[in-house]
């Protein structure tokens, strides 16, 4: 008895301290099994009814009559159909007390109907009626409500406590005999209930556990690893289901595919954790700004996604322009800041479709152009889009093996030197013509070449080409261009050297051209590019000088040994003073640094007098000479008069 008794206050203890969830789960457990509850009270109250009937006692019957309504009610309640809990929890716990304050009435009730029998009857079979009706009820709820132990601890007494009393109350041996083996079935009932009751609270805690564990791995196998926000498996879900609701008229979706530009170059040159910082940034300054109505995944890499619900397209230029500026700012890693920008593709819902794969490949198009424009733009899928990004494709398909197929071959445009009237140099032009399409143009596949890596491979091969052939040209300088991508490759310099190695070449004759853009994406990697270079005694030009973001320190940090200025200025030498005077300007800044200068596009003759006139070195262009396979080159660096091709 001291155990049980001990038993009950820790239950008092702890039955205030079990979680919301877990109290939640045990309070569903009362309404599992309507069924037996049902049973139970439509024969109890039969059999109540048919006691109070034959004894003709009208106390009897009014409390059978109340048994009946009280039944009739936890019927009710048990039968009806929950409605789903509400977040603050209020509803498990009314629903609590609803049904403690029917179970408890309706055990008084037995309890009193009982001991009324029993006091009030002197038919033995009536007696055994109310008293086995009682007891039977007893036992059931001490298994059916053990998951709320005190509402069945107090069942239990409510309806078998006036049965011990009764069967007092008339002095008789045998009855007291009775009430002594009921007081025993109580205490019995009583450990049975609180036993039950471990075994339910441990398999529901478990349970819960278990269905919260399931949960977060749910979420996780849901969630990038990397920066936190939706993974490719929980993009496509969630997408779906948004566009169910756009597909019945219900609003209309943007979905935008970002891609960070020149990622790879971030990883190149500081490392993958340099990387990883960027990416969790881009991915943090997304969600906080669109996270908590809208989507924001990682698709991989360094692409992203986003779902913006919208009211008309007008507000997806707000949304794209606001994603750069995110996207721009810069992150800081080991002191110092990294900046990238974006590229942004856009297709709507329901305007160019409502199928997901159709949508992704819209927007996969729209940001394929947004990349060809120049990158850190956006572009609002178009339907001719369509033809132009899918030769696009296929050329890209078609270069992964055009070097192994020897599609690609050099012309070479002579360079010549105004003062001697002779071919000093010769630029190495790369040109692809290829099995399906035929001869493709440099502006169209030198960018493709560099967004699917191969520019690096390729511009290798130019420039072991370039010094084979031009091994037996005399003393003509070979001017081969590098991309922004190769010059900063770690491969260049062994490039290079195994290329002289195995032509021959001596390195004086070598000079790689790079463009003043290469320059602004990381002007210390460009610069450590560039002295590598010029430590194997490889020449440097900068090439294009004058145009979009000239700046005078390129001229006193790099090491450039030619300048070559862009034809913009050419165009107009003959109408316009200020191009002459910019030329001029140019060619004398550059001579007092100990710089040679070309001045290319030369195509009038009248062009070509202005220059003479400006004392550049040397001069390009159609009018002394179009580009032409190196196998006529040879012959004609060797004239030495000055004349139009």
């Amino acid at each position: 008895m001291s155990r049980l008794i001990s038993r009950l206050r820790q239950l008092r203890a702890s039955d205030s301290t079990i979680a919301a969830h877990v109290r939640e789960t045990l309070v569903e457990s009362l309404y599992a099994s309507p069924q037996s509850l049902v049973i139970g009270a439509l024969t109890s109250s039969a059999i109540t009814m048919t006691v109070a009937a034959i004894s003709g006692d009208g106390l009897m019957l009014g409390v059978a009559l109340t048994i009946a309504a009280v039944a009739g009610v936890r019927i009710v309640d048990v039968l009806r159909t929950p409605a789903a809990p509400a977040p603050s929890g209020d509803r498990p716990r009314h629903q609590e007390l609803i049904y403690r304050a029917g179970a408890l009435s309706y055990s008084a009730l037995l309890g009193l109907f009982g001991l009324l029998t029993l006091t009030r009857t002197v038919d033995g079979v009536l007696q055994l009626l109310a008293v086995t009706t009682t007891i039977g009820y007893a036992a059931g709820i001490a298994g059916r409500n053990a998951g709320r132990p005190w509402i069945a601890l107090s069942q239990l007494c409510f309806a078998s406590l006036p049965l011990v009393a009764g069967l007092l109350w008339s002095l008789m041996p045998l009855k007291a005999l009775l009430a002594g083996v009921i007081l025993l079935f109580i205490v019995a009932m009583m450990d049975i209930t609180l036993q039950t009751y471990g075994v339910i609270l441990k398999a529901t805690v478990g349970a819960i556990e278990k269905a919260a564990l399931a949960e977060h791995h749910a979420a996780i196998a849901r969630r990038d690893d990397l920066t936190g926000v939706a993974n490719r498996t929980a993009f496509r879900e969630r997408f779906e289901a948004r566009l169910e609701a756009v597909s019945r008229g219900e609003g209309m979706l943007a979905l935008l595919w970002l891609d960070l530009d020149r990622f790879k170059e971030i990883n190149d040159s500081f490392g993958h954790l340099a990387g990883n910082d960027l990416l969790a940034a881009v991915a943090r300054r997304l969600n906080e700004a669109f996270g908590d109505r809208d989507i924001v995944a990682r698709l991989g890499g360094d692409e992203f996604a986003l779902v913006c619900t919208i009211r008309d397209e007008a507000e997806v230029a707000a949304i794209g322009a606001r994603i750069l500026e995110l996207v721009a700012l810069p992150v800081a890693h080991d002191g110092a800041p990294l900046k990238v920008s974006a590229s942004l593709g856009v297709a709507i819902a329901p305007k160019d479709g409502t199928d997901p794969d159709r949508l992704l490949k819209n927007a996969d198009l729209a940001l394929y152009r947004a990349k060809d424009g120049g990158r850190g733009e956006m572009r609002i899928f178009e339907p001719r889009m369509d033809e132009k990004i899918e030769r696009e494709r296929e050329l890209a398909s078609e270069m992964k093996g055009a070097l192994e197929r020897g599609e690609f071959h050099l012309a070479v445009q002579p360079i010549f030197d105004l003062a001697g009237e002779r071919i000093t140099a010769g630029e190495v032009l790369l040109r692809w013509t290829n099995r399906r399409y035929g001869p493709v143009s440099p502006a169209e596949f030198i960018p493709i070449a560099e967004d699917n890596g191969l520019i690096v491979a390729i511009g290798g091969w130019v420039i072991r080409e370039a010094c084979r052939v031009g091994r037996d040209w005399g003393d003509v300088t070979i001017a081969v261009n590098l991309s922004p991508i190769q010059l900063r490759s770690a491969e260049l310099p062994s490039v290079i050297l195994g290329a002289l190695a195995s032509s021959g070449l001596c390195p004086e004759r070598l000079e790689l051209e790079v463009t003043e853009t290469v320059l602004l994406n990381d002007i210390e990697a460009s610069l450590t590019a560039l002295d590598a270079i010029n430590r194997l005694k490889v020449r440097t030009t900068l090439d294009d000088f004058g145009t979009g973001y000239s700046s005078l320190s390129y001229l006193t940090r790099f090491p450039f040994q030619t300048l070559k200025i862009d034809r913009s200025f050419v165009t107009d030498l003959e109408r316009n003073p200020a191009s002459v005077a910019i030329v001029q300007t140019i060619i004398d800044l550059a001579q007092k640094l100990g710089m040679r200068t070309t001045v290319e596009g030369v195509e009038t003759q009248a062009q070509l007098d202005q220059l003479r006139r400006t004392r550049c070195d040397s001069v390009q262009g159609f009018l002394l000479g179009h580009p032409l396979p190196v196998d006529q080159f040879g012959a004609l660096f060797r004239e030495r008069s000055l004349r139009p091709a």
